[in-house]
């Protein structure tokens, strides 16, 4: 098994070795070939440009000057033209050897086709081949050290491999008798620590599964609980209208729409148990959400003598899953109306990216302790509060990509951020992500 394993891994990098280093090496002698020529280039065109500069200039441009510009560039052999005949040349012609040449023309002539000035700069490729030499030499000696590391950790690994394997069976019996505690243990072999990994993993997941189990109760005894509250207050309010036919039928409507709410709320619960989405987001209108909070919660103030009051710009679209965002704020409406005092006001505002849906309200506000851990489970203002409310109103809002802040503590006020949405032309949504 050792002999296996470290030829398993020598041959594993041999191979990455060739795959790598044969590509690596024909980029190079790309890289240096492209510098080479890019090299050459530049400095034609220095040289032409400085000449047609001085020409501009009015100032004399002859074989002087110009062979002096060409001596500056040390190692090239560089040719100048002047209107098409030779001006100046400098350096050692590279002969019939292998050579790379560069040639750039600037200015207007006396002929229109050609250039005023034209810059030939030439070399041979001796300094390219030593370039590309060393540099395959580097690229060499990094694949050996490579595959002399490869065989010095198959060495150590085939040494180690044998020691956990007794330990990790005892961990799979352990499981099955039902322990799901983790293992809690790696071995620095990639193999058994995989192995380890997939123990420790099957017990992380069945401690979730219980642990899914026991907050979806919870959950969703909290999440029903608003809903029919509402539901209840609504039939309440048929009872007492009940000699008014045309009121029975209106507080039957929205009693109906309640009922469809709550059946949405339940399902998002179990889509969320099971790991799957609550809905699809579609472009929704602010004032049609805000329009229907303001029905249903407006007897449940007006009982405790309190106005429910609305404000802000209209007319604004917002990028949202159908009852999510109702859900969300019928949730920041319950907690003013439990927790707060005076007139609560529903303001509807944009900001470049986002819809901003504020419920503020006139009471003494969030505690000063409170505030930072408002959203966190089971922190509740009250005595009687499960805590979970606000919690579950910002994994709500945070599934169609918004949010829900704290704006102000005192007096409290709880802001819904949304993706804004528009509507063009063709009645396609264009959605903005939240501020």
């Amino acid at each position: 098994m050792r002999r296996r394993l470290l030829i398993s891994m020598l041959a594993v990098a041999i191979a990455a070795v060739l795959a790598l280093g044969i590509p690596l090496g024909f980029v190079l002698s790309r890289l240096q070939v492209d510098d080479a020529t890019q090299a050459l280039h530049h400095d034609a065109l220095t040289v032409a440009t400085e000449l047609n500069q001085r020409h501009l200039a009015q100032l004399p441009v002859d074989a002087q000057y110009a062979h002096q510009l060409g001596r500056a560039l040390y190692g090239r052999y560089v040719l100048i033209r002047q209107n098409g005949h030779v001006l100046a040349h400098t350096g050692i012609w590279p002969g019939p050897r292998d050579y790379r040449s560069q040639t750039v023309g600037v200015g207007q002539g006396n002929n229109p086709n050609a250039p005023l000035f034209e810059v030939t700069v030439e070399t041979d490729d001796s300094y390219l081949s030593g370039n590309l030499t060393r540099e395959l030499v580097l690229v060499g000696a990094v694949a050996l050290a490579a595959v002399g590391v490869a065989v010095l950790l198959g060495l150590l690994y085939a040494r180690r491999i044998t020691r956990p394997l007794d330990e990790l069976a005892r961990a799979a019996d352990r499981l099955g008798l039902g322990d799901s505690s983790p293992l809690g243990r790696r071995y620095g072999i990639q193999e058994l620590d995989r192995v380890a990994e997939g123990l420790d993993g099957s017990a992380q997941r069945i401690n979730d599964l219980l642990s899914a189990e026991r907050d979806f109760a919870v959950d969703a005894s909290h999440q029903l609980r608003t809903p029919l509250t509402a539901l209840s207050m609504r039939l309440e309010e048929m009872i007492a209208s009940a000699d008014y036919p045309a009121v029975v039928r209106e507080e039957g409507a929205a009693a109906l729409a309640q009922t469809e709410r709550l059946a949405d709320v339940v399902g998002q619960l179990l889509g969320r148990a099971r790991r799957t989405s609550g809905g699809v987001p579609t472009v929704a209108s602010v004032d049609d959400i805000v329009g229907q909070q303001i029905v249903e919660w407006e007897p449940a103030f007006r009982r405790r003598n309190r106005r429910l009051a609305i404000g802000g710009e209209k007319g604004l679209l917002a990028f949202a899953t159908p009852g999510g965002a109702s859900q969300v704020i019928a949730t920041l409406l319950d907690n003013a109306l439990v927790h707060g005092a005076g007139t609560v006001t529903i303001r509807t505002s944009r900001t470049r990216r986002s819809v901003v849906i504020e419920v503020r309200d006139e009471g003494g506000g969030v505690p000063a302790e409170l505030a930072p851990r408002i959203f966190e489970r089971s922190v509740s203002g009250s005595p009687n509060g499960t805590g979970l409310g606000l919690a579950l109103a910002r994994t709500i809002a945070a599934a169609d990509g918004g949010q829900v802040v704290l704006v102000r503590p005192r007096p409290a006020v709880f802001a819904l951020f949304l993706p804004h949405a528009t509507v063009d032309a063709e009645e396609q949504p264009a959605v903005a992500g939240p501020a």
